[in-house]
């Protein structure tokens, strides 16, 4: 089996690094040899966060290149597009809908780019964009929207059995936040 790329990029403080860490338990549970980098960028709140998640039969790298990504799994839209170039050729890009403005926007200096989707569709990605974060207040709480867009990256892994990933969210989320969890991944999953 050749080597699996997947990007899950964001925003400092919406949970890209306890995706992550699902994604990366999920794929050691079914035997695959598994590289998850550490988190590239501005960490704290509001600074763009990437993480790169590398499996197969041997991965030697944890790192992705430009025109590597077989998946992308965005939570914010114009972190989507910043980090499109990294998609492969008819890759997957999962995005959260949810618009956070970053500094120059805030700011005044800039605004926020306006259909960022199409504009996605229109190079040629295969884009599957939702509200993650109306389907995580619905499950329970906004903060479950990393646990959403696992539930819809799920979808795209028809080979891993649904019980890996919910093994995974039990093996990692804090007891009293599973049931919660459970129920944003199974909305986000069939949204």
């Amino acid at each position: 089996m050749e080597t699996k790329n997947i990007m899950i990029v964001g925003v400092g403080g919406q949970g890209t690094l306890l995706a992550s860490k699902i994604l990366g338990h999920v794929l050691l549970s079914q035997n695959f040899d598994v590289k998850v980098s550490e988190v590239h960028g501005m960490s704290q709140r509001g600074g763009s966060v990437v993480t790169y998640v590398r499996y197969g039969e041997k991965v030697y790298s944890p790192v992705i290149d430009k025109g590597e990504a077989d998946a992308i799994v965005a939570f914010e839209k114009l972190e989507a597009a910043r980090w499109i170039s990294y998609l492969k050729k008819g890759g997957q890009i999962i995005v959260n809908t949810q618009e956070v403005e970053p500094m120059p926007v805030i700011t005044g200096a800039a605004e926020y780019p306006q259909e960022l989707v199409s504009k996605m569709e229109a190079a040629g990605a295969n884009v599957d964009a939702k509200d993650f974060l109306a389907i995580a207040e619905e499950a329970g709480s906004a903060k479950a929207v990393n646990i959403a867009l696992m539930g819809r990256l799920s979808k795209y892994f028809s080979e891993i059995p649904a019980h890996a990933w919910e093994e995974a969210i039990d093996a990692i989320v804090a007891e009293k936040f599973r049931a919660l969890n459970h129920k944003a991944f199974e909305l986000g999953r069939n949204a």
